[in-house]
């Protein structure tokens, strides 16, 4: 099926929203993971760093489906899920400002056991406001015109993300204090966009005193979706770039920044094929040029042919991107929006987990138990999308 929209039924204002949340929420990202690690070695938590992300990852495939279908409650209670973002949005805030603060003195050793607690309430309070503020996209486009909206987050996600090497040095020579300060200043932004540009109808909509049924099939398909291409997408941005640089010698940093530089660049084909094939043909898609490109990988590479690879992955991980929004709130109604994102996000958080126990448990990932991993992630995906009971409605446009 094909998806018909014009442009003027999408909700510019609103996508323009909620790329400033997500371009906050990655700038964020980088400031956590930059400092993260170092903040537990320097407090003496050598192994709890290295552990510390697993746990995080098993706590929000958890926490992810239980908040979004909090917000699911909220939304039909008070006709907005407005309280659950802007919760997420200042707990995660106030926890930067918190850490800042304790940076610029010596943390006494009493307090210290309490850091590694503090940063994961910061990773639980953006857990919090990322589903929800996702679910809006269900109540502020037609389901066809979501392939075309998602395109600007799809830009925002591949540029911010392909700056990474040079953020993450800006933010390295500037210290910790400053660079958390930035981090909580750059979520108020975010959000106040969002807000500002999101139309009164859209936060704010009509009370439902029902709510739509929501099979425990399709929720346990959809939390498996997340985990297939979490699984995928963790192997191509954290080992598929190290294998390339030692078979090339480009630095792996670079690699991911091209990847995600290339899923930017591409992102109107992406749109275009999503548009013609439908979000779950299209997923196949991208998933299955992802595997190719690990294939790849067994035999010996030229710095060509790594950049050729390099190129062809971008365009499988935009394709990718710009497919989920589409496919996940398609399998679910609007007032289910929430709970679907958490779900998929969820199984995303498993799948991180995961991949980091498997570079934890092996001294080094080869290109042949890459592959493996990332065949059976493609399978996990294949088998969910073949049943044809579980419609998605945004094929149906």
């Amino acid at each position: 099926m094909q998806f018909r929209v014009s442009q003027s039924s999408i909700l510019w204002r609103q996508v323009v929203g909620l790329s400033a949340i997500l371009a906050a929420v990655m700038f964020s990202w980088m400031a956590y993971s930059l400092y993260q690690p170092k903040i537990l070695q320097e407090l003496g938590f050598v192994k709890l760093a290295a552990w510390l992300g697993i746990i995080q990852g098993f706590l929000g495939a958890v926490l992810e489906p239980f908040v979004g279908s909090i917000s699911d409650q909220i939304q039909r209670r008070f006709g907005s899920r407005l309280p659950v973002i802007t919760t997420g949005v200042t707990l995660a805030g106030l926890i930067f400002v918190a850490v800042a603060i304790l940076l610029q003195w010596q943390i006494p050793v009493v307090i210290r056991p309490f850091v590694p607690v503090l940063m994961t309430l910061w990773v639980m309070s953006m857990i919090v406001f990322r589903g929800p503020v996702v679910a809006l996209l269900r109540q502020a486009e037609p389901l066809a015109a979501l392939p075309q909206a998602n395109m600007l987050l799809t830009v925002v996600f591949g540029l911010v993300g392909a700056l990474s090497p040079i953020m993450t040095a800006f933010l390295n020579s500037i210290g910790g204090s400053i660079t958390f300060i930035l981090g909580a200043i750059s979520l108020t932004i975010g959000a106040t966009i969002l807000y500002t540009s999101t139309d009164r109808d859209v936060l704010f909509t009509n009370i439902e005193a029902s709510k739509s049924f929501i099979s425990l099939k399709t929720i346990s398909i959809i939390f498996a979706i997340g985990l297939g291409v979490g699984i995928e997408i963790n192997l191509l941005l954290r080992t598929f770039p190290k294998i390339i640089q030692h078979l090339s010698d480009i630095q792996a940093n670079w690699i991911i920044s091209g990847i995600l530089l290339l899923s930017a660049l591409t992102v109107v084909p992406a749109a275009t094929l999503t548009t013609k094939l439908g979000a779950k043909l299209a997923m196949k898609l991208g998933m299955l040029i992802i595997v190719i490109c690990l294939a790849l990988l067994l035999f010996q590479l030229g710095s060509m042919l790594a950049i050729g690879l390099i190129l062809a992955a971008g365009f499988g991980f935009g394709l990718v991107f710009e497919s989920q929004i589409p496919l996940i709130l398609g399998m679910v109604a609007s007032d289910r929006a929430g709970l679907g994102t958490g779900l998929y996000f969820g199984g995303i958080g498993a799948a991180g987990a995961l991949i980091s126990i498997l570079l934890q448990s092996v001294n080094a990932i080869t290109p042949l138990n890459q592959l493996i991993w990332g065949a059976v992630s493609f399978l996990i995906l294949i088998l969910c999308l073949a049943n044809n009971k579980i419609s998605n409605l945004s094929d149906k446009s």
